[in-house]
C-alpha cells in the first residue's frame, strides 16, 4: 500500500492523579501520534516514551522530531507491503524506537483495515477475550496501599503489580504478604538496583512473588542473568528488551523467565511478533505491559495480549484511569475488571477525537505525497 498522507502530534494529556515510580513522577503522559493516508483508508499508530528521558533516553519530543525529519522522508509516497519491509527501511537509523513503533502501529492498522479484520486476527491472535491485571504506583503509606489493593482485587482484577524502589520495599512486600496471603502479584523495580542488593533479593524469595519486574541497569542482560540464577523467583525483563536480537540474547544466556513486551519500547507491533516467537522457542513466557497510552495504545495492547505464549495477566488499564478526557472513545468491551475483549472492526477499533487531539496537542506536523508539507 502506498503511503500518501503522513500526519505526527506530539500530545501531552494530563493525568488525574500523579503515577510515581523509581525514576519519577508522572503528572502527564507524552506521546507520538501517527496517521497514514492510503486511498480511502487511515490508520493511527501511538507510543508513549514520555515527557522525560526516565524510561528510555527517547521520549516523545525526540520521537516527533525523528518521525518528521528522519522517518517520515523515507516512506513517504512509498508502496509498502509488509512491516518487516518498514522496518528494514527504518534500519538505517539507530534506536529510537518509540518513534519507529508509532509508525509500524500506523502501518499495521491500515493493513488490517485493508484486509477487513480485525488487527488481533490479521497478527495470528487465538483468543477473543483476555486477561489483565493493574499496577499501584509508589504511594505516601502502607494503610493506604492495603486499601487500594484491597479495593482492586474485590472489583476483580487477577493480580497486582507493586512499584518497588528504594525506601519502598521489604517492609511494604512483607505487609502485603500478610494482608493478601494468596494475591498474585509481582513487583516492578523500574531498574533502581544493581548486584550490591543480592541479599535483598534473595529475602524477596520468601513471599512467592509471580515475578520481579527490571530489577537491574536499564540495558543490562548479563547482571540479570547473574541474579536469576541465584534466586528462585523469575526475572521479568522490561527496559532491557528493546529490540528482537536484545530478546535472543537475554533468552540465550537465561537472563529471565518473562518478558513484558511493550510495543512502543521495542519498535512496535512487526517486533512483538518477533520477540514472541523468540521466546516462546526458547521457554520464556510473555505478556503485554502499557505505557499510559491513550485508547488506541490500550486497544493495541489488547490484540497483542491474545497471541499465543501470552500466559500472565497483562498491564490493560482503561486509559480513564489515567486521564480526565482521553484521546478517542474509551473502551466498551470490558465485561469486568480484569477481562477485556479485542474490537472485532477492521484495524485497531480506536480514532482520536479531532477537537481533544488538538487541546493536548505540543505540535503537529503534516505532509503528503503530492504537495509535501501542509
Amino acid at each position: 500500500m502506498i503511503i500518501e498522507r503522513i500526519d505526527i502530534f506530539h500530545v501531552c494529556n494530563p493525568c488525574r492523579i500523579s503515577y510515581k515510580t523509581s525514576f519519577g513522577v508522572n503528572n502527564a503522559f507524552d506521546s507520538l501520534l501517527v496517521k497514514f493516508i492510503s486511498g480511502e483508508y487511515t490508520g493511527w499508530g501511538e507510543a508513549a516514551a514520555g515527557g522525560f528521558p526516565g524510561f528510555s533516553p527517547e521520549y516523545a519530543e525526540v520521537s516527533f522530531i525523528t518521525g518528521r525529519k528522519f522517518l517520515v522522508p523515507l516512506i513517504l509516497g512509498k508502496d509498502i507491503g509488509s512491516g518487516d519491509e518498514l522496518q528494514n527501511i527504518f534500519s538505517i537509523y539507530r534506536g529510537n524506537q518509540f518513534a519507529k513503533a508509532a509508525f509500524d502501529m500506523a502501518w499495521w492498522n491500515l493493513y488490517s483495515q485493508m484486509k477487513g479484520k480485525p488487527l488481533y486476527k490479521v497478527i495470528g491472535g487465538i483468543r477473543d477475550e483476555v486477561s489483565a491485571g493493574t499496577a499501584i504506583g509508589v504511594l505516601d503509606s502502607l494503610d493506604k496501599l492495603m486499601e487500594q489493593i484491597d479495593k482492586l482485587v474485590k472489583s476483580g482484577f487477577p493480580r497486582i503489580k507493586l512499584k518497588y524502589s528504594p525506601g519502598w520495599e521489604l517492609e511494604m512486600i512483607a505487609a502485603v504478604r500478610s494482608c493478601f496471603p494468596n494475591l498474585i502479584m509481582h513487583i516492578d523495580c523500574n531498574a533502581a538496583y544493581t548486584l550490591a542488593d543480592m541479599d535483598m533479593f534473595k529475602k524477596l524469595d520468601k513471599y512467592n512473588l509471580a515475578m520481579i519486574e527490571q530489577p537491574l541497569s536499564h540495558d543490562d542482560l548479563i547482571d540479570h542473568a547473574e541474579l536469576q540464577s541465584k534466586i528462585s523467583t523469575p526475572i521479568c525483563l522490561d527496559e532491557s528488551i528493546t529490540s528482537p536480537e536484545k530478546a535472543r540474547k537475554a533468552v540465550g544466556i537465561g537472563a529471565c523467565k518473562f518478558v513484558n513486551i511493550k510495543h512502543g519500547r521495542i519498535g512496535g507491533i512487526t517486533n512483538a511478533l518477533k520477540i514472541n516467537k523468540i521466546c516462546a522457542d526458547g521457554g520464556v513466557s510473555c505478556w503485554i505491559g502499557g505505557m499510559g497510552e491513550s485508547s488506541l495504545g490500550v486497544n493495541t495492547g489488547i490484540s497483542l495480549a491474545t497471541l499465543p505464549n501470552i500466559i500472565y495477566p497483562s498491564d490493560i488499564t482503561p486509559s480513564e484511569k489515567f486521564y480526565e478526557k482521553d484521546l478517542c472513545a474509551p473502551i466498551t468491551d470490558n465485561p469486568h475488571p480484569g477481562i477485556f475483549r479485542p474490537r472485532q472492526i477492521p484495524g485497531i477499533g480506536s480514532v482520536p477525537d479531532p477537537e481533544q487531539l488538538a487541546k493536548v496537542s505540543l505540535n503537529k506536523f503534516s505532509t503528503s505525497a503530492d504537495k509535501r508539507n501542509i
